[in-house]
């Protein structure tokens, strides 16, 4: 059995600048956001917040990805983070995770067109979007932690994915938490 090298793939060079340019501009975008939260913000929404992060892979499942977090405390007891996802060849997602101690206002989020995803692997976003796929039902809302999730559909002009993106998160960190 051959197997061949694809190689007019491999001296495609367009494909690989086309994905370098999205990526930096997703960056640029998670960097604005970012810059639009001061820290003070965050700790008055979450007074353990560790201010806000970007992270960036290129393998999620074999994907490229960049994450922003806001928050930042992954304590699955009495922890809270705020997670914006571009996860490329799947969408763009938003997270919002609440510790098992950390009561919400769930309405809000069900109102915005979250669902609730899997508490016992908050971190795993491919189980997370199964978990949505499989449920498009109204949640059980019940005291236990809260992974919320919801997919961001995003116009094609920067200027008005950030503004998306920063009324998703001005959004989220209006709900009272205790």
């Amino acid at each position: 059995m051959e197997n061949h090298l694809d190689l007019a793939l491999w001296l495609d060079n367009s494909i690989v600048i086309r994905q370098n340019k999205l990526k930096a501009d997703f960056l640029d975008l998670f960097e604005q956001v970012g810059n639009t939260f001061s820290n003070k913000k965050l700790t008055s929404f979450f007074a353990n917040s560790k201010g806000k992060k970007i992270s960036k892979g290129n393998q999620l499942h074999g994907f490229p990805y960049l994450v922003l977090d806001f928050v930042r405390d992954f304590n699955l007891d009495s922890g809270c983070n705020i997670r914006l996802v571009s996860w490329f060849g799947h969408g763009l997602f938003c997270c919002v995770y609440f510790g098992k101690n950390v009561s919400h206002a769930s309405d809000l989020f069900l109102e915005s067109g979250f669902q609730l995803g899997r508490e016992d692997k908050p971190w795993d976003l491919k189980l997370q979007l199964e978990v949505l796929e499989a449920n498009r039902s109204i949640p059980k809302v019940d005291s236990k932690s809260k992974l919320w999730i919801k997919q961001i559909q995003l116009p094609i002009t920067k200027k008005q994915c950030l503004q998306i993106l920063k009324e998703e998160v001005d959004y989220i960190l209006k709900v009272k938490i205790n």
